[in-house]
C-alpha cells in the first residue's frame, strides 16, 4: 500500500517520530495467545521496546495514552517495514475506544491512520472530521485529512486543509503540504522552487520532515526533467538513515527507470518481506537476468493469492503490475488496474491504468485516467507518452 504515503508522512512528523475493504482483524479472546512470532534478533531494540509497551498496556488496558503509544508504534512499523499484520495489532490495542462519539481526538486520528492503510478512505475521513470537531485546528488531523483527500483526487479540499495547516504548523510543513497539491495540479516547477527554498530556510527541521520534503522534491525534479537533481534529493533523504518503505520504493523505481537495475537490486535485497519492495526487486532481477527473479515472482504470486483468500486488497496496483510484467496477462492486469482506480486516484494509479489499457489495446478503458490527467493538469512526460500512444490505437 502506497496510497497516501507521500503526504501521510506529514502527519507522522507532527509526532516526532483495493476496492473491497479488508475484514476486521482477528482479535483473540486470550491476550496470552501467540498468533505468530515475527522475526527478531537477540537484543533487537525495537522488539525490546514493543515488549515493554505490551507489558505496560496489559497492566493498564484502560490507559488511552499508553494504548496510543503502542498503536502508533505498530503503525510506524507497518509503514516502514511493509508488514500489514502490525495494523491488526494496532486496531486490537484500540478496541476499547470504538465509539467515535466518545473517543478522544488522538484515538480518532490513529484509527483514521489505520483505516487509510486498509484503503478505507471514506471511513478515515469520517474519523478525521470527528477528530476536528473534538479538537478544531488539530494539525495532525488536518495533515492526515489532506493526505486522504489527495488519494481521492479531492484537490480543492486538500488545498483548504493545507491552508488551515499553515496557521497551526511550521512553515516547512505547510509549504510542503501546499507544494504537494500544486505539483499534482499543473504547477510542478513553481512548487519545486518554493519547497526547495523553504527547506533551505529550515536546516534544523526534524529528520522525518526533511525525509518527506526531499522525497517530494526528488519526484518533482524528475518530472520536470532534472534527473541529477532528483537523485541528489533521494540520496539526501537516504542519508538521514530513517527506515521508510516509500522512499526505498521511490528511489528504486527511479533507478529502474534510469536503466540501473543493479543498483536497484542492491537497495532492495534487505526488504523481501514487503510485497511492494519484493515486486521491485523481482523487476530489477529480471532486468539483470538473475535466476532469483523467477523465485521471487512465485513468492509474490503466492502472497497475492493468500491475500485474496483473506479478502484483503491492499496491493491491487502492485498485483496489476505483476500480472502485466511477469505473467503477460494484459486483460487481468487491466481488470486489477480498474479495480484499483475505483478506490484511489494518485499518479501511479493512473499510470498503471494507462499501461494496462495500452497493453490490452483497450483505449476506452483508460478514459477515467485520461480524464484525470486532463482535469488535474498533472505534469509527467511518461504519462503524456502513454496518453499519446493510447490515442493512436484504433477505436
Amino acid at each position: 500500500m502506497r496510497g497516501s504515503r507521500r503526504l501521510a508522512v506529514v502527519a507522522i512528523t507532527l509526532l516526532g517520530t483495493s476496492a473491497v475493504a479488508s475484514p476486521a482483524p482477528y482479535t483473540p479472546g486470550d491476550d496470552q495467545l501467540v498468533l505468530e512470532r515475527l522475526p527478531s534478533r537477540p537484543g533487537d531494540p525495537i522488539q525490546r521496546e514493543l515488549k515493554a509497551l505490551r507489558l505496560a498496556h496489559a497492566g493498564r488496558p484502560g490507559d488511552a495514552a499508553l494504548a496510543l503509544r503502542l498503536a502508533r508504534r505498530y503503525y510506524d512499523l507497518a509503514t516502514s517495514d511493509g508488514d500489514p499484520r502490525y495494523i491488526g495489532y494496532a486496531e486490537a490495542v484500540l478496541r476499547s475506544w470504538q465509539d467515535p462519539g466518545t473517543a478522544p481526538a488522538e484515538v480518532l486520528i490513529v484509527r483514521a491512520q489505520l483505516a487509510q492503510y486498509r484503503h478505507e478512505f471514506a471511513r478515515a475521513l469520517q474519523l478525521l472530521d470527528r477528530a476536528l470537531q473534538v479538537a478544531p485546528g488539530d494539525p495532525e488531523a488536518l495533515a492526515w485529512r489532506a493526505a486522504v483527500r489527495m488519494v481521492r483526487a479531492e484537490y480543492t479540499l486538500a488545498r483548504a486543509d493545507c491552508s488551515e495547516l499553515a496557521t497551526v504548523a511550521s512553515e516547512l510543513l505547510a509549504t510542503g503540504c501546499a507544494a504537494f497539491v500544486d505539483a499534482t495540479t499543473g504547477r510542478t516547477r513553481q512548487a519545486y522552487e518554493r519547497l526547495r527554498s523553504a527547506l533551505g530556510r529550515h536546516p534544523d527541521a526534524r529528520a522525518t520532515l526533511k525525509l518527506w520534503v526531499q522525497t517530494l522534491l526528488a519526484d518533482m525534479a524528475y518530472r520536470v526533467g532534472d534527473p541529477a537533481a532528483a537523485e541528489s534529493h533521494y540520496r539526501a533523504a537516504l542519508a538521514l538513515n530513517l527506515t521508510d518503505q516509500y522512499l526505498i520504493a521511490a528511489f528504486a523505481e527511479f533507478l529502474l527507470d534510469r536503466d540501473r537495475p543493479g543498483e536497484a537490486a542492491a537497495l532492495l535485497r534487505p526488504w523481501e518481506r514487503s510485497d511492494v519492495l519484493l515486486l521491485l526487486l523481482a523487476r530489477a532481477e529480471r532486468a539483470l537476468g538473475a535466476a532469483a527473479a523467477d523465485r521471487h515472482a512465485k513468492t509474490l504470486e503466492a502472497r497475492f493469492a493468500d491475500a485474496a483468500r483473506r479478502g484483503e486488497r491492499l496491493h491491487v496496483q502492485d498485483e496489476a503490475r505483476f500480472r502485466l510484467e511477469f505473467r503477460g496477462d494484459a486483460q487481468g492486469a487491466l481488470a486489477l488496474a480498474q479495480e484499483n482506480w475505483s478506490l484511489q486516484k494518485e499518479p501511479r494509479d493512473a499510470q498503471m491504468l494507462l499501461e494496462a489499457a495500452l497493453a490490452a489495446r483497450a483505449p476506452a478503458a483508460a478514459r477515467p485516467a485520461l480524464d484525470w490527467l486532463a482535469q488535474s493538469g498533472f505534469e509527467d512526460p511518461r504519462l503524456a507518452a502513454l496518453a499519446s500512444a493510447l490515442a493512436r490505437l484504433p477505436r
